[in-house]
């Protein structure tokens, strides 16, 4: 149960923080509106490393079915613990995300574009393509779950690994995350998707369903891939 809320808490923090700070960005009126790439790529990865601080030694802070699939897959988590896992970061990732429809409520009342309302909690691509959007989602996977598989067997002093995970996940923001908006996991995408879905927010449009599957599947296989390479290698 403690790994159970770990990874449903800190799912839920990191889309808070993470739609949060696109939210910010991006709705009319808010003080931060149009700040920017450098702003989302910063706030999204400072939304990751604060709950790999909190939960890390508890559930591994896994908080993306890409992670506890691809760890699986090399025998680092037991797959009984799978289904609960991605539940818990299912259910995690819903709530942040009602969380930040309340934290800009009268923001989301006064939008009035839908692409500004649906991209503050789920990602589309600059240009719509099935086979360009897989593999920028396959590759920016790939990268974070290598990149923290070669982390985790750096010695480094206690407390610092979080810090090179949100490093991990701002440049992977900055040099990878401007075609598809880098969802490079699936409970990020899907589970802020289905909340704008059902959420009463005007003007809202379409939640895009016909792209969902990508964001989804992409950062699964490049995840996965990832880690049983890096096994392989190492």
């Amino acid at each position: 149960m403690s790994t159970f809320i770990a990874e449903l808490l800190g799912t839920m923090i990191l889309i808070l923080l993470g739609d949060g700070v696109v939210a910010n960005v991006c709705l009319s009126k808010t003080k931060g509106n149009n700040s920017g790439w450098i702003v989302i790529t910063t706030g999204w990865a400072l939304a990751v490393a604060i709950p790999v601080f909190i939960f890390g030694t508890i559930s591994g802070a896994h908080f993306n079915p890409a992670v506890t699939l691809g760890m699986a897959a090399i025998g680092k988590l037991p797959w009984a613990q799978v289904a609960p896992y991605i539940i818990a970061q299912m259910i995690g990732a819903i709530l942040g995300a009602c969380l930040v429809y309340l934290a800009f409520l009268p923001h989301f009342k006064e939008e009035t574009n839908a692409a500004n309302i649906l991209g503050t909690f789920a990602t589309g691509p600059a240009i719509r393509s099935t086979v360009g959007n897989f593999l920028t989602e396959f590759i920016a996977t790939f990268c974070l779950l290598f990149f923290i598989l070669g982390i985790a067997n750096t010695p480094m002093a206690d407390g610092i690994s979080p810090i090179a995970v949100g490093m991990v996940i701002w440049v992977i923001g900055l040099t990878l995350g401007g075609p598809t908006g880098y969802a490079i996991n699936p409970a990020r995408d899907l589970g802020p998707r289905i909340a704008h879905a059902f959420l009463p927010i005007p003007n809202k449009g379409s939640s895009d369903w016909g792209y969902a599957w990508i964001p989804v599947v992409a950062p699964i296989c490049g995840g996965v891939v990832a880690c049983l390479t890096y096994a392989a290698i190492f």
